[in-house]
């Protein structure tokens, strides 16, 4: 029978060698196997199926400089983890029998106590002894962080079974965006990432663990392993197991293609997260060392991880191209050209030139400031009804003498621009119940973070002033001190910093220490993500699309605005309902609508007169390789699928959640309120775009008076030279005066 697609070429850049103790590790995985009842008797494997896939020869490709015996303890992993997904397959996947695969996933995280001294219950399956055994083995060589790490990743990689079972049982094939997020989040790459630095004994800083830089490593890794697995497996997994979560799947029903046009576009977001994951290792991993003061060993132990993962991609290609696992008929395998003289199998000239190279070349060679014409507005569909606080105009008066009295205005912005963009009205459907008094303060937070979106690229973009740039966001981070917020008002010198000073003492003055502290992240990884909008800037690199999309969420304000919502709910429900993957679901797929009606409608002004390139729809055209109109159609048919994805959360997955955490009559209205108040949110979003004076053709090119007299070549008037010249005065005379501001509330 022929193969349901050709498999692509693939980008393989580094080489893949094999670890010479592969043949103890496969004579030691046999045996354990054995011991844990997973071959002859199971009902799953025998051991001729053990020895086909050849676990042991994946894990000497993927991890080929470690002992003997962390080899051996590493393929007893990997055997452990392809026997459990083989399991559950046959156990509870093929008879959709979901309560009975939610009772035994929810028994595995016993066997793996963060206190190795704690004990496990008696394992009653191969699965449970399997576990139990290896975290034994594994633990006492790692710290305390790591187990936490590693095992918050195994409790993901169980639960994707589950999450895959509701969609099997329900015939439904998850969007791109979904796809990603939830197959990371739950798929074996984050947990592969966690052995590697085992093998390599080369554990991450805690300090610097959860950064973006190697959260960014960490994903693009997984990604890409995932993407590749997923071409190799689709045969199996579609064909044969019936599976529906696998990407040339998501791809062929998402974009109506073939399933070979389809195979093409997962090689290439797979060949971009592998670029992302060369980016960020070249350009912000070396950075965050310095910033973050690591000694030279913390450095090593960054440079062996990077490198574990280097080697765990290319090793990960070269089983996949020889197990019987897997459909790879017709895969380029064995030497390249250069075998000879570089020493290596995997690297195939391929590599350096064709569709990666033009993959590259495309996404550092944009025209900026080409002419779009006024931006090209799709019919949405959005189903939620528009509510508009009564509270609007009074609360735009008010917000508009703030911004006044902070002197946001008279440099870039003057009161007849303020009074065009309205931020009252967006606040006012974005939460159409606010007292007054909320709904200025809301509305203040717009102002804030709006102006600081024109702002910080016209201080800190032009110049290529990272430096600058991160300097003024560690003043502004100094304006939000969680033991007293009204302090944050002493460190504030510039307009941006003594308005945010003043937003935050009334903001989370009156919040407990631990709202405070989670609204103090939010707005954290806002300004952080602003750094990475100049970093894009500075290399003139349109964004990979999965990191445009996890950072523009970040950029938007988002967690911001849906923290402050939840906030009002506080005490009405249980605080672990809102780290549900529903929850978490339901506000991503709000927030991606949100952003992508941000983009759609800004585009003329971002890329025409900005010369922007952080915008969804570019970032279409430059992976697709298709024209405007084009990139708009798949924006509007990723926004669809997003509303569709929300709409069947709330029908769907919420009731589960009632019984889940036994809520009351009172607990199911806060739940059903908060979701009324993600519906109000989005329907506000579109209303605002649609009313106010930013976006429109006369708007962006308005000159004197416009929003943007100051985003392009064509309008760099007086007002921004004077900017620019107080913040090189104020820098030269060593004030420390932020003379920008990072990204606001919500990024309009």
């Amino acid at each position: 029978m022929a193969q349901p697609f050709h498999l692509p070429d693939f980008y393989v850049p580094y080489p893949a060698r094999l670890n010479p103790h592969v043949d103890v590790a496969r004579q030691h995985t046999r045996e354990w196997a054995h011991r844990m009842g997973m071959l002859e008797g199971s009902g799953i494997w025998e051991l001729e199926d053990l020895d086909a896939h050849d676990y042991a020869l994946l894990c000497a490709y993927t991890h080929p400089d470690c002992s003997a015996e962390a080899l051996s303890l590493v393929t007893d992993w990997y055997v452990w983890v392809f026997f459990f997904d083989d399991h559950f397959l046959e156990v509870f996947k093929r008879s959709g029998d979901t309560a009975g695969g939610k009772a035994y996933l929810d028994r595995l995280p016993a066997f793996m106590p963060r206190d190795p001294a704690q004990g496990t219950p008696e394992p009653e399956n191969q699965v449970e002894a399997g576990l139990a055994d290896l975290w034994a083995r594994t633990v006492p060589s790692m710290s305390a962080a790591w187990r936490a790490r590693f095992s918050e990743a195994t409790e993901h990689l169980l639960n994707e079974s589950l999450w895959e079972l509701h969609n099997i049982n329900e015939g439904r094939i998850a969007n791109p965006v979904e796809y990603i997020e939830m197959r990371r989040k739950v798929g074996g790459a984050p947990w592969s990432a966690g052995l590697v630095e085992y093998a390599a004994g080369a554990e991450v800083p805690a300090a610097v663990a959860g950064s973006r830089p190697m959260r960014v490593l960490r994903d693009a890794f997984s990604d890409a392993v995932h993407l590749r697995n997923d071409l190799f497996s689709y045969e199996r997994e579609v064909t044969d197991e019936g599976e529906n979560s696998n990407g040339v799947l998501v791809l062929e029903k998402f974009l109506g293609c073939t399933t070979q046009e389809a195979a093409e576009a997962v090689n290439d977001l797979l060949t971009s997260r592998l670029q992302q994951f060369e980016n960020t290792a070249l350009t912000e991993v070396p950075a965050l060392c310095v910033e973050n003061g690591l000694d030279p060993a913390e450095c090593a132990a960054i440079a062996a991880y990077t490198k574990g993962l280097q080697d765990w991609q290319s090793g990960g290609h070269e089983w996949h191209l020889r197990s019987s696992r897997y459909m790879n008929e017709g895969a380029v395998s064995g030497p390249s050209l250069f075998g000879g003289v570089l020493g290596t199998s995997a690297l195939d000239v391929r590599t350096l030139f064709g569709r990666p190279a033009a993959a590259r070349l495309h996404g550092l060679t944009h025209v900026p400031h080409r002419p779009t014409g006024p931006s090209l507005l799709p019919e949405f569909d959005c189903p939620f009804p528009l509510t508009v606080s009564p509270h609007h105009e009074d609360a735009r008066r008010k917000s508009i003498a703030w911004a006044e009295r902070m002197g946001l205005l008279g440099d870039i912005w003057d009161e007849p621009m303020l009074a065009g963009f309205d931020f009252a009205l967006c606040s006012a459907g974005l939460d159409p119940d606010a007292t007054p008094e909320e709904l200025e303060l809301s509305a203040e937070w717009l102002t804030w973070g709006t102006y600081g979106d024109d702002y910080y690229p016209l201080v800190f973009g032009r110049p290529r002033n990272l430096l600058g740039a991160k300097a003024c966001t560690d003043r502004l981070m100094a304006c939000l001190p969680l033991e007293d917020p009204a302090a944050g008002a002493a460190a504030a010198v510039s307009p941006m910093e003594r308005a945010l000073a003043d937003l935050w003492a009334r903001t989370a003055g009156p919040m407990g220490p631990e709202s405070r502290a989670e609204l103090r992240r939010a707005l954290d990884v806002m300004l952080e993500s602003w750094l990475w909008e100049l970093h894009n800037q500075a290399q003139h690199r349109v964004p990979d699309p999965v990191d445009y999309m996890e950072m523009r969420r970040l950029t938007f304000g988002s967690d911001l605005t849906m923290m402050l919502c939840r906030l009002r709910r506080e005490g009405e429900l249980p605080p672990e309902i809102y780290r549900t993957g529903t929850v978490r679901s339901l506000e991503g797929s709000a927030s991606d609508y949100a952003v992508l009606i941000n983009d759609l409608f800004s585009y003329q002004k971002e890329i025409e007169v900005e010369g922007e390139v952080h915008n969804a729809v570019l970032v279409v055209q430059n992976f697709f390789g298709c024209d405007y109109a084009a990139a708009v159609a798949i924006v509007d048919d990723l926004m669809r699928s997003r509303l569709r994805q929300f709409q069947h959360l709330k029908e769907r997955e919420l009731p589960l959640l009632y019984e889940q955490f036994g809520l009351d009559a009172r607990g199911r209205a806060a739940l059903d309120a908060y979701v009324r108040e993600l519906e109000d949110w989005i329907a506000g979003i579109l209303n605002w775009h649609r009313s106010i004076r930013r976006y429109g053709p006369d708007d962006v090119h308005a000159g004197a008076g416009s929003p943007l007299r100051l985003a392009g070549p064509t309008a760099l008037g007086m007002s921004a030279a004077r900017i620019v010249d107080r913040f090189r005065t104020d820098a030269g005379a060593g004030s420390g005066a932020c003379a920008g501001a990072s990204a606001g509330a919500v990024r309009l």
